[in-house]
């Protein structure tokens, strides 16, 4: 499928299903497929992200991924608050970069047309791109510190501890790209991190990045054997999902493309060590899955290819859950630095000489 096909598929979700809601503000595109040209396949593992803006301060659980018109679209919900102005979003590693170019695709008021065209204007000054990198550093220090200190709720299910220590470390990876000026995608961060690091001559700061996980030794073999325990896993886990957790929607038939295809595809071409952080998020959220609906035998089934995945990192206990995350703590001012570096490469001064206080201070609207 074209991108163009996908885009419009997302499109027409939106007009049939929450445009005339009347908490509907707008939409827009975000993800790895923004910046794509329409004539562009789809690229095998990649869904169209969609982000619906509600006037609900407290929206619920997002509706998530599906497939409608042939494309795999997820859709999430944004809370209009968090899009009140132009400083907010610049400001948000997360937010700035679906504005950097007119993603809009529903802005019934131009709100949304006005906050795109300031976020543009000054995303890629040094200022404001320091600020979004801070911003991911402290995800990964908020996030370790608790496992530095044994701060762990003693009875939180063993993938679940997993998970908590996985994603801040993987954070370490959005530093850099929002100090480069790069998405800073979920599923393929460390690729994308590895190019952009190459890209600047500063490769030299990956390994470390690989080695905070635990896969920087990690052979294709490998990544081959638990990618074969994981599509069993999640075979068995889609096919019995019922209780409602946030990511269910990543655990179902729609999402199998992503993660076992597409994750297929990266082994295939070398790179096995950069799939390793989807790989072990996707087969933990299996573990939740099945502990909750599964059926004993599929959880005794399940549990030694999860058990053998983190063996390979050098995980088996929450001692070393701690002791990684200290490692990757120690490492912040070394990954400051080059955060530093690629920020100086990357961006541009500021356009105006006005104070940032008094150009963008304005509300959205």
């Amino acid at each position: 499928m074209l991108i163009k096909e996908a885009r419009a598929a997302a499109r027409d979700w939106v007009r049939e299903h929450v445009s005339g809601q009347p908490w509907f503000v707008g939409a827009y595109f975000s993800g790895s497929t923004v910046g794509l040209p329409d004539a562009a396949e789809v690229p095998l593992g990649s869904d169209t992200d969609v982000m619906v803006v509600t006037a609900d301060p407290d929206p619920p659980t997002k509706p998530g991924k599906f497939t409608h018109r042939g494309a795999l679209v997820e859709v999430s919900l944004v809370p209009e608050a968090v899009l009140a102005s132009a400083d907010e979003v610049l400001a948000d590693y997360h937010l700035a970069g679906a504005f950097r170019t007119d993603t809009l695709i529903a802005d019934p008021t131009g709100r949304l047309g006005r906050l795109q065209r300031d976020v543009a204007e000054r995303f890629a000054e040094p200022d404001w791109a320091r600020r979004r990198y801070q911003h991911a550093l402290a995800r990964v220090r908020n996030g370790l510190t608790r496992y530095d200190r044994g701060d762990l709720d003693p009875a939180a299910p063993w993938p679940e501890l997993v998970i908590g220590w996985l994603f801040p470390t993987g954070v370490s990876t959005h530093v850099l790209l929002a100090a480069g000026l790069r998405n800073p995608t979920v599923r393929l961060r460390y690729l994308r991190t590895r190019e952009l690091l190459a890209e600047h001559g500063l490769l030299a700061a990956y390994p470390p990045l690989l080695a905070d996980l635990g896969c920087a030794e990690l052979t294709a073999e490998r990544a081959e054997v638990h990618l074969a325990a994981l599509a069993d896993a999640f075979d068995t886990a889609a096919g019995v999902a019922r209780t409602p957790f946030p990511f269910r929607s990543d655990v179902s038939p729609a999402a199998r493309p992503i993660a076992v295809d597409g994750t297929r595809e990266l082994v295939r071409a070398g790179h096995h060590r950069e799939v390793l952080f989807w790989l072990v998020a996707s087969y933990a959220r299996c573990q939740l899955v099945l502990a909750a609906d599964g059926t004993p035998d599929q959880r005794a089934a399940h549990a030694p290819g999860f058990t053998a995945l983190l063996a390979d990192l050098g995980i088996h206990t929450t001692e070393d859950l701690a002791a990684r995350a200290r490692r990757t703590l120690g490492r912040l001012p070394e990954l400051t630095e080059t955060a530093e570096r690629l920020l100086a490469a990357s961006t541009v001064p500021a356009a105006s000489t006005v104070p940032a206080a008094t150009r963008s201070a304005r509300p959205l609207g």
